[in-house]
């Protein structure tokens, strides 16, 4: 197999693939992914309502004019709290209808690639299809360079050391839990920013850790801002934010 096989890459009819392409730059994509992008019949993504779509932006440069594509629109993303009940139902009717619209473009034996930004498996919205059409259609899941390594890579922060535990945290914990989790971890990467940004940067003050913690927005994209937290003032983040804290161990 040659290398022009390989990023030209091949889709089974009826076969549903999760995509991860990255944190941003469309360079970080696996020779798989970006096969894939180019290779299935249906190219499907996530977007916020109004916008062009993370995912679908990132692999632009990959694509032709003509393709094939699926846009599944988020009736709601962070205008309501994710824990509120009008969230939760109509977030639940979206990924219900979502996966009702992938599987008769399966049924048809349509390859279908859903893009997800980062990996698949975490914290993504592909993995909500997968639980509903993993029992019915085959299903290939492409791991993506996540987010969060991403964004230590782009600050140039060296997350664990030697024997340091690294916790991932969602930013829409409460602010006495994410103080405990901070408090009993070596290094932190807290996700899930935007709307729960001064609440977080309360919590990593209250454990002790704002001297050490860093924000990144938009990390490896074009308009990525890095700063210390002790230096980011405002209430409210980017939807794509995180907040890192490396961790102090073992260094040889």
């Amino acid at each position: 197999m040659t290398s022009l096989d390989l990023l030209a890459g091949t889709a089974s009819g009826g076969t549903l693939y999760g995509i991860g392409v990255g944190p941003g730059d469309v360079r970080y994509l696996t020779l798989r992914a970006a096969g894939l992008v180019r290779a299935v019949d249906v190219l499907a993504y996530f977007a916020k309502r109004g916008m062009p779509g993370r995912a679908r932006t990132i692999v632009t440069p990959l694509l032709v004019e003509g393709r094939t594509e699926a846009r599944l629109e988020y009736p709601v993303t962070d205008e309501i709290p994710a824990d509120h009940s009008d969230y939760q139902s109509q977030i639940g009717a979206f990924y219900r209808e979502s996966a009702e619209r992938l599987a008769a473009l399966l049924k048809q034996g349509k390859s279908v690639g859903l893009l997800a930004e980062g990996d698949p498996f975490f914290y993504g919205s592909f993995m909500h299809m997968w639980r509903r059409l993993s029992g019915d259609f085959p299903v290939e899941v492409v791991p993506g360079v996540t987010g969060m390594s991403g964004c230590w890579t782009r600050a140039n922060l060296p997350i664990t050391w030697g024997d340091d535990t690294l916790s991932v945290l969602p930013g829409t914990l409460s602010e006495e839990t994410l103080v405990d989790r901070l408090r009993r971890t070596d290094a932190a990467v807290i996700m899930k920013v935007g709307r729960n940004l001064g609440k977080v940067r309360r919590a990593v003050e209250a454990a002790g850790l704002l001297s050490r913690a860093v924000y990144v927005e938009r990390g490896t994209m074009e308009d990525e801002r890095i700063l210390p937290l002790a230096e980011c003032e405002e209430s409210r983040g980017a939807y794509f934010a995180m907040v890192l804290i490396a961790g102090e161990g073992r260094r040889l």
